[in-house]
């Protein structure tokens, strides 16, 4: 049988976040009593001072760090459980939360959500579209249910669905072109690139710039395919973005021998797959299930 209880590693827990019992008890709306009962049984239970009182602040000790930080994994643990029974209690969600790459084709997510409302009328949908780490940031910061994106965040597990290769490309006219011959950084790097900004909150980096004399950022892939379309520039975009243009003779590859073609695996990741309802279920399955015929661009 265990000597402590989970409620006693949160009243702990509490008097080291707020700096002492009074200041504890008053943000979990508890009485001091409680909380010093709590407390003080832990630690007689443990056989072991986790706490140390200097002036009207209490400390943590040496040992008492090491098993805050224990506590602090048991405790998270604890919320995931009554998290995943939640869900299972609730059954279908009332709202899938999901954040997927822009990279991502956009007739592959609207055949997906359309699948899914025939499947799930009464679920809302909240759907944030991201570019390179802002997907991750918002997994990683308890936002949304599921990703799709070009990395898996650290501390999660997720599954390739799709290889999507990207083609750099610039208006008929755009003096590149004229060049007749295959190019050079250096060619690039004399004229205006369009890149793609993170939309990640935290550290930011920008897709694929080249270093050129002339950057112009956006944050969204229908704006840089519009820039370039009108001749302002030119770019690295997903080819589900830009084969259209290509095919109208909007659009026309650069000449960039070896480096003409790159390419980025785009992943599934649940935040956990253990607590996703059968609604975000779904959803992933027919995020997934849409890129199944996707052409092997490695081919």
């Amino acid at each position: 049988m265990n000597k402590t209880t989970l409620e006693q590693w949160r009243m702990f827990k509490a008097v080291v976040e707020h700096g002492g019992f009074a200041q504890a008890a008053e943000a979990v709306h508890k009485s001091q009593s409680t909380i010093n009962h709590a407390v003080h049984k832990l630690q007689d239970r443990l056989g072991l001072a986790l706490l140390e009182i200097k002036g009207r602040k209490a400390h943590l000790t040496a040992a008492g760090e090491l098993m805050l930080r224990r506590a602090d994994v048991l405790l998270q643990q604890a919320a995931q459980l009554e998290d995943v029974a939640q869900s299972l209690a609730a059954g279908t969600e009332a709202e899938v939360r999901a954040a997927v790459d822009e990279v991502y084709p956009p007739d592959f997510l609207a055949a997906a959500l359309q699948t899914f409302s025939n499947s799930f009328p009464n679920t809302r949908v909240q759907l944030l579209e991201t570019v390179l780490s802002g997907g991750a940031e918002q997994l990683e910061e308890g936002e949304v249910d599921l990703l799709v994106a070009n990395r898996i965040p650290v501390g999660y597990a997720g599954e390739p669905i799709m290889r999507a290769e990207f083609v750099a490309v610039a208006h008929p006219e755009h003096p590149l072109h004229a060049l007749g011959r295959e190019l050079s950084l250096r060619d690039l790097q004399q004229h205006r690139q369009i890149v793609l900004r993170d939309s990640a909150r935290g550290e930011k980096t920008d897709s694929g710039w080249l270093g050129a004399e002339q950057r112009w950022t956006v944050t969204h892939v229908a704006t840089s395919v519009d820039m370039i379309t009108r001749g302002m520039g030119f770019a690295w975009l997903p080819r589900s973005r830009v084969q259209a243009g290509i095919a109208a003779g909007k659009l026309v590859e650069l000449p960039l021998g070896a480096s003409s073609r790159r390419f980025t695996e785009l992943y599934l990741v649940y935040a956990d797959r253990d607590a996703a309802g059968p609604a975000a279920r779904q959803l992933g399955k027919l995020l997934t299930r849409a890129c199944e015929n996707y052409p092997d661009s490695s081919e």
